[in-house]
């Protein structure tokens, strides 16, 4: 599908539609049409010193003591959704994994692996928006790689983004920071993501339009890292939701979570839909949320910094980490406790009623194809 895309780039698509309204198999075959559907869309919407060279690869100079690393591949169906696209999720995926190491992205590379027969309207709307996020997250895309496949075997377009970036801390922001007594912190509802990308897929009308929260977080997490607060970990809620990234996290920490279901922020609308489609809005993907794990002294200030950033202005404490013992027989404080009673870290959610339920992995997906 082809739509108008939601960017400050206006112009015209420059490859002439009337010569090729489709992307073709010759488009991946490394000549004419390959060099021009580079030189006349790509290139001028990327454009910076480094691509321009037009080499095998980018050479960065890179000044950061600590570099952070990270790479991501989308498939999203469809490409376009009530609140974002395929293209701005790839860019703002990136940025925001490198934010959970504590870095500022900075250099990108794009890969995009397109289906013969797309049509070369929907190339270029997404080609606008993947620049437009670069912009809007002060990135450049330095290198990158295009490959058609056969018609059928694409569902469109994959798009693979890597990123590197300069951290911004001396801390280590990671599962093994995690200690007991440390806060939970949400930045804001989760679930909308998922539930607007089935509602395009499946054509699913509800009262009121539910838009994905897809979005970068970078400038609150640095923001947080700028006012010097003691951050454990960051963990960003993409595919598998919420409950997926405490579990890895516990897993991970040896430490037990605890949260409390009436503390989670979830739209009226998606509480709606996901009740009446059997779906837990704690299982269901977001592409702009994340969770703060840091000691319970600091969270009073860390949420008087998040909430001053519109994606994250809801930020609330929803839960707490307790001792737990680590797979390895090694508890956080260091007590060796091999041989006896071992397990990793648990997360339990106290319900509204006052029960409590374990969290555990899923066996399947509850959506595929959402990020």
């Amino acid at each position: 599908m082809s739509r108008t895309p939601k960017t400050t780039f206006t112009a015209a698509c420059p490859l002439p539609i009337s010569d090729y309204p489709e992307v073709t198999m010759a488009h991946g075959a490394g000549g004419a049409l390959t060099k021009r559907l580079i030189d006349e869309i790509f290139a001028p919407l990327f454009r910076n010193d480094q691509l321009d060279r037009m080499h095998d690869g980018a050479v960065l100079h890179l000044t950061a003591r600590r570099t952070a690393f990270t790479t991501d591949s989308y498939v999203v169906n469809p490409l376009f959704f009530p609140g974002g696209d395929i293209g701005s999720m790839a860019v703002y995926g990136t940025v925001n994994d490198l934010a959970m190491c504590g870095a500022r992205a900075q250099h990108l590379s794009l890969g995009l692996i397109i289906e013969e027969g797309l049509a070369m309207e929907t190339l270029w709307s997404i080609a606008q928006s993947i620049a437009q996020a670069c912009v809007e997250t002060n990135t450049t895309i330095v290198t990158g790689d295009t490959k058609v496949v056969d018609r059928g075997k694409g569902d469109g377009v994959f798009i693979n983004t890597a990123g590197v970036g300069a951290v911004q801390t001396d801390l280590d922001i990671s599962p093994a920071a995690i200690r007991p007594g440390d806060g939970i912190i949400l930045s804001g509802d989760i679930g909308r993501h998922g539930i607007a990308v089935l509602s395009a897929r499946e054509h699913l009308d509800f009262e009121t339009e539910i838009k994905s929260d897809c979005a970068p977080v970078h400038e609150p997490v640095l923001a947080l890292l700028g006012a010097g607060a003691e951050i454990h970990c960051l963990r960003d809620l993409t595919r598998g939701g919420g409950a997926t990234a405490l579990i890895e996290l516990a897993d991970k920490s040896g430490c037990d979570i605890t949260i409390e279901e009436t503390k989670i922020p979830v739209d009226n609308t998606v509480r709606g839909a996901t009740e009446l489609l059997g779906l837990d809005p704690l299982y269901i993907a977001n592409e702009g949320r994340f969770v703060v794990v840091a000691p319970a002294r600091e969270t009073d200030r860390i949420l008087s910094v998040l909430r001053k950033f519109d994606v994250s202005k809801n930020s609330k404490v929803i839960g707490s980490v307790a001792m737990g013992t680590r797979s390895d027989g090694i508890r956080p404080d260091g007590t060796d406790t091999r041989g006896t009673d071992t397990r990793p870290g648990v997360v339990s959610c106290q319900t509204a009623l006052g029960g409590q339920r374990p969290l555990d992995l899923l066996t399947g997906d509850q959506m595929p194809r959402i990020c």
